[in-house]
């Protein structure tokens, strides 16, 4: 039998650490010479790698680690950082986007309870501010019936609904196939979760409720009032 071929190694610019280039993050350098994310790694030119975490680019903006690195001055946009995150994140959802419309995700709290039963969900996604309750149960049938399923916590309900093309998600499961695996390696905590801080909870694990709250004078829910809705509810309004 044939061995599996060796992994390409980069070194990340911040902590030296020699490490396959899945594990890290691309940056190019553009026609102007300013520092430009390359999560897709396309760009042309030599690139310049750096591990997914934001105490690792920021280091790398402050030091002046860029310029170093390819010899030459370079610009570096005050917003580097947050053009990884964004980008990072429009990624991610765009990838999800895609799997709806190819008919591998299913949305709501029944849709995705009556596939986590069926063992069809490879990947069961959870808007980091839905009810507790929901969210608890979903994640305790995952790990009592899809030993193979991934659960993670991710961005607002707002935010999930967007890339699915309604107003908002709170539970959201993506069948066993490409699309799954693809966005498990999106979402690993090696490539894009240090970024974008998205939080991995993993089987079992007990929840981690955003503590980020919405103001109700503009016409959101708050954080307590997600909290407080009942499972019911919330699946009610999500496969409406």
């Amino acid at each position: 039998t044939g061995q599996a071929p060796r992994q390409p190694l980069r070194r990340c610019l911040a902590s030296g650490a020699v490490l396959p280039k899945a594990d890290l993050l691309r940056f190019a350098v553009d026609p102007e010479g300013q520092v430009v994310p390359d999560l897709g790694e396309r760009l042309p030119g030599r690139g310049l790698w750096l591990q997914p975490r934001r105490d690792m680019m920021e280091k790398a903006c402050k030091k002046n680690l860029f310029a170093r690195a390819a010899k030459r001055q370079l610009r570096v946009p005050s917003d580097l950082v947050e053009q990884v995150e964004l980008l990072a994140l429009r990624r991610c959802l765009d990838q999800l986007g895609l799997a709806r419309r190819a008919g591998s995700v299913v949305v709501g709290f029944e849709k995705v309870r009556a596939a986590l039963k069926a063992d069809r969900i490879g990947l069961l996604l959870q808007a980091e501010d839905g009810a507790a309750d929901g969210t608890d149960r979903l994640r305790a049938l995952a790990q009592a019936v899809g030993k193979g399923t991934a659960v993670q916590s991710f961005c607002d309900a707002a935010a999930l609904g967007t890339a699915l093309g309604r107003p908002a998600a709170v539970h959201v499961g993506v069948m066993r196939g490409r699309f799954a695996a693809a966005l498990r390696g999106m979402w690993s905590a090696s490539r894009v979760c240090g970024a974008v801080r998205i939080k991995e909870t993993g089987l079992g694990a007990q929840p981690k409720v955003s503590a980020r709250g919405h103001d109700d004078k503009q016409g959101k829910r708050s954080q307590a009032a997600v909290e407080a809705e009942p499972a019911g509810q919330a699946a009610a309004e999500e496969d409406g």
